[in-house]
């Protein structure tokens, strides 16, 4: 009884905030239809950490650039396209932005390119199915005591070249994780991880950086104006 319990409490607990992340991005809608994209923001915050959904993201951007945060803008519209490559509304929003804020675009490796044309869990798929192939086409053969033919060595080469493939898109996915995006105008690129440091560029809101080294509370970041240091919250 005791587990029975506690799993219909789990259960509802669940509902519970999956409701809650629906009230606060229905909330978002309504404030944004009346103009009100500050108050939009943040019931579209909520909904992100309630429940994570591209809708959320891609409305709490535009919440984000009514309020002239383009940093905060670019990242959910960042956020938004790496959870759903298949769908252009974040990529075109992205476009616009950074055209008409002159920003650049994050420089990827030839593996983070290919991880970005597919949702992340497709490629675990792919991985699974590709090995699963290879495994499959060497072993039944052989259990089935018939001689290896040329379509199951095709088979064997299909799969591990589907593996090899979504290896380097996994690996992808996980350096790209080191790309980052500066939150607010004029951020300071600091020479030193302190806080006297001195200034060697200023950053805009918006700007792709790739995180090379964290030291306390300073990201080492490398841009398009050289290697610097940030502070975290920027």
């Amino acid at each position: 009884m005791k587990i029975v319990f506690l799993f219909a409490f789990l259960v509802v607990a669940a509902g519970v905030r999956c409701a809650t992340g629906a009230d606060a991005f229905e909330n978002g809608l309504a404030a944004a239809d009346a103009g009100n994209f500050p108050g939009a923001t943040i019931d579209f915050e909520k909904a992100v950490n309630q429940d994570l959904s591209y809708g959320a993201l891609l409305n709490l951007g535009i919440a984000e650039w009514q309020c002239g945060h383009v940093g905060p803008a670019i990242v959910a519209w960042e956020r938004a396209q790496w959870l759903d490559p298949l769908d252009s509304r974040a990529a075109n929003n992205l476009e616009f932005a950074r055209h008409a804020a002159e920003l650049d675009v994050p420089e990827l490796r030839w593996h983070e390119k290919i991880s970005a044309w597919l949702p992340p869990d497709y490629w675990a798929w792919i991985s699974g199915a590709g090995l699963w192939l290879a495994a499959g086409a060497l072993v039944v053969p052989r259990i089935m005591r018939r001689k290896r033919s040329g379509f199951s060595q095709f088979l064997v080469a299909s799969g591990l070249c589907l593996f090899t493939f979504s290896v380097a898109a996994n690996y992808g996915e996980l350096s790209r994780a080191d790309i980052g995006f500066v939150l607010k105008r004029n951020t300071p690129l600091l020479l030193t991880p302190t806080g006297g440091s001195e200034v060697v560029s200023t950053l805009n809101a918006g700007e792709p950086a790739r995180v090379v080294k964290i030291f306390g509370n300073y990201f080492l970041i490398r841009t398009e104006f050289g290697l610097g240091w940030v502070e975290r919250g920027r």
